[in-house]
């Protein structure tokens, strides 16, 4: 099941899309509501069906009325946060169990640290870095693997963003300027010496804080900065998702596809980019390859597959839970990033300033993308090092991996075997740069 739409920006709704007005999420809602007494009826159905004392169970035809019921329910379920399922991790050989736990919080955001409880004291202390998950539709889970590959060398950090239905509505608003206010926050609350590595969407605001700091001669700006598959240029090589933000425009977007959180939902009232929305843009843009896997896990239920029925369950745990994003961040974005170019063209601006990227002199960058990436293409991340021109040379890398998309460049084989190793490197380099710059100070 080919998983690239993981990471993206804020999903765009395809060309079919209905036009939102405030109504349709409280019809949404209703739809979901009117479906509890059959799904009822199909749980009951099931469990008939399942039971060992029941002739049937072990029939095909019982096995395929199971399966049909499994069916419905997931179609029909909303699926909720994943857990991050990070129980432990092997630091220098032994195994380490691992605690989550908050340690900043803001109404849209929670920054989370992977507490490694070793059972003794490390020889030298290891590289800190804080993950900044996207914004887009997805929960932070999504880079589960990401954390669980440099859980064993680094201390971790990750930005666990906040649904926006469940966010009320006197908490205020939240754009992308409130984004990058949140990044700099951060980067405060850790206190210097963390290197910072952002995943697709966050790419812009991760440099748009970085920029702002070094322009303030700010002391906690991070020793290093790593991007990978981010869209900071989108005039570069563009992708499907780039090509209609600049044809459809801002009036289009803020007509069609805004609308206000319900009740129940603790944000009733809030202007948001709904999550259902988003999934239906997410799956428009592979349906046939989405009816083909629940075709196949209709025929793995029959047949008793188990590892095959699990994998599906595990992708789709993972692919059907959205959030919503509020509606002045998702209208900011797209037209920052995709329709205005602002910030490669040098007109990006937070809190009225500049944001220059020729100011960054301090942190180390490293830019990531994918060979055959969709949806951030091929050279918008690269675009930062002609941005951040006062880099040394000896300070910044670029690297492409070969034969992997949008996912591959956070997750997967090649990203634990062939990126993280380099990811890592550079961060230790950087950190030795900067010890190295003070101590001659």
């Amino acid at each position: 099941m080919p998983i690239g739409e993981f990471g993206r920006p804020p999903a765009l709704p395809s060309e079919t899309s209905p036009a939102l007005t405030t109504p349709m999420y409280w019809m949404y809602e209703m739809a979901y509501a009117s479906l509890n007494p059959a799904r009822a009826m199909t749980d009951a159905t099931r469990m008939l069906f399942q039971n060992p004392l029941n002739p049937f169970s072990q029939t095909e035809f019982g096995k395929s009325v199971t399966a049909g019921c499994e069916l419905f329910e997931r179609t029909t379920r909303r699926y909720g946060k994943p857990e991050w399922g990070l129980h432990d991790t092997d630091v220098n050989g032994v195994r380490t169990p691992i605690e989550i736990r908050s340690v900043w919080e803001k109404p849209f955001c929670r920054l989370l640290y992977f507490d490694r409880k070793h059972p003794r004291p490390l020889r030298a202390p290891q590289p800190r870095v804080l993950i900044v998950a996207p914004m887009s539709g997805h929960y932070a889970t999504l880079l589960r693997g990401t954390v669980e590959a440099f859980l064993p060398t680094h201390e971790v950090y990750i930005t666990d963003w906040s649904d926006a239905r469940q966010v009320p509505l006197a908490a205020g608003r939240f754009d992308l300027e409130d984004y990058i206010d949140y990044v700099i926050e951060m980067f405060h609350v850790l206190g210097g010496n963390v290197h910072v590595l952002a995943v697709c969407q966050p790419a812009v605001p991760v440099l748009a804080a970085v920029s702002v700091m070094e322009a303030e001669n700010d002391p906690y700006v991070p020793l290093s900065m790593t991007l990978m598959g981010g869209p900071i240029d989108t005039r570069r090589n563009p992708t499907a998702v780039n090509n209609l933000a600049a044809e459809k425009g801002m009036d289009w977007f803020r007509n069609n596809v805004i609308t206000k959180v319900p009740f129940p939902h603790p944000g009733i009232m809030r202007d948001v980019y709904p999550g259902f929305l988003q999934l239906s843009g997410f799956i428009s843009m592979n349906r046939d390859r989405h009816v083909e896997a629940h075709k196949k896990l209709f025929e793995n239920l029959v047949k008793g597959d188990g590892d095959l029925v699990d994998k599906h369950r595990e992708f789709y745990d993972e692919y059907l839970a959205v959030m919503d994003l509020t509606a002045e961040y998702y209208l900011q974005t797209v037209d920052t990033v995709f329709v205005k170019h602002a910030l490669p063209k040098g007109e990006m601006t937070h809190r009225g300033k500049p944001v220059d990227p020729s100011k960054v002199v301090n942190v180390a960058l490293m830019t990531v993308e994918g060979e055959n990436d969709d949806i951030s293409g091929l050279g918008q991340t690269e675009a930062t090092h002609m941005l951040c021109s006062s880099i040394p040379d000896e300070r910044r890398v670029h690297y492409v991996q070969k034969g992997v998309g949008h996912y591959g460049v956070f997750n997967g084989s090649r990203f634990k075997s062939e990126i993280v190793p380099r990811v890592s490197d550079f961060m230790l380099s950087a950190a030795s740069a900067r010890h190295r710059a003070a101590a001659a100070e």
